[in-house]
């Protein structure tokens, strides 16, 4: 069954590569982004790991942990962060989830349960499926899921700007508009009434529709 937006993210424990990885434990109140790769020494992940490790003190920043996963094993990975290393001009820095019996990959429902054998017979193709991305607040709640095609390299400035909306969101009752910015103006959530509003954005907001308030990002 698919993982839906709001339910608890499953619980775990896993070998990684900094040590096995009891989720709810390791995650102790952070917020959270777990994604995941279908093999190791693959091109587009290898540059997408290179990315997380570059972005590895603005995610700090936002206290957020960073988990990847691959369905292989441990020795592989360590292969593969000196690729990353090499070509990309940072290694990971965060744990890579050794999944190579695929028991997270079919626990989030990135592989079917009937999945089984011998993880380096199976191609990138077999596990094409496993390209996801989970943000995961202190509550362990997932918040959002983002699933890519094996041909599309993600967008990490993207998942940073999806964290801020959401924390933002969290702390001050507000929502973003499309194509919102850190900075920009955000719409007031429509639990809030007016005279609330008034009272909680000193700033002021304009009223587009009644259910369309906008005001300065607190």
């Amino acid at each position: 069954m698919a993982l839906n937006i709001n339910e608890i993210a499953p619980d775990f424990t896993q070998d990684s590569t900094q040590g096995p990885i009891h989720f709810h434990d390791w995650a102790a109140g952070a917020w959270v982004v777990l994604f995941s790769h279908p093999k190791d020494f693959t091109p587009v992940c290898t540059t997408e790991l290179g990315a997380v490790a570059r972005f590895s003190q603005r995610f700090a920043e936002r206290g957020v942990k960073v988990l990847g996963l691959s369905v292989d094993p441990l020795d592989d990975h360590a292969r593969w962060a000196a690729d990353i290393a090499e070509t990309q001009g940072a290694a990971p820095d965060f744990p890579i989830l050794a999944d190579a019996d695929a028991k997270v990959a079919k626990l989030y429902d990135m592989l079917p349960a009937t999945i089984s054998g011998d993880p380096a017979r199976r191609t990138p193709a077999d596990n094409q499926t496993v390209r996801n991305v989970f943000i995961i607040d202190p509550q362990m709640r997932i918040r959002l899921v983002l699933i890519y095609p094996m041909a599309v390299g993600r967008n990490f400035d993207e998942i940073l700007r999806a964290i801020d909306a959401l924390q933002l969101s969290d702390s001050r009752k507000v929502a973003t508009p499309a194509d919102w910015r850190p900075g920009d103006d955000v719409i007031i959530q429509n639990s809030v009434s007016d005279e609330e509003a008034g009272k909680m954005f000193p700033k002021g907001f304009v009223a587009k529709k009644p259910y369309l308030r906008m005001t300065p990002q607190p």
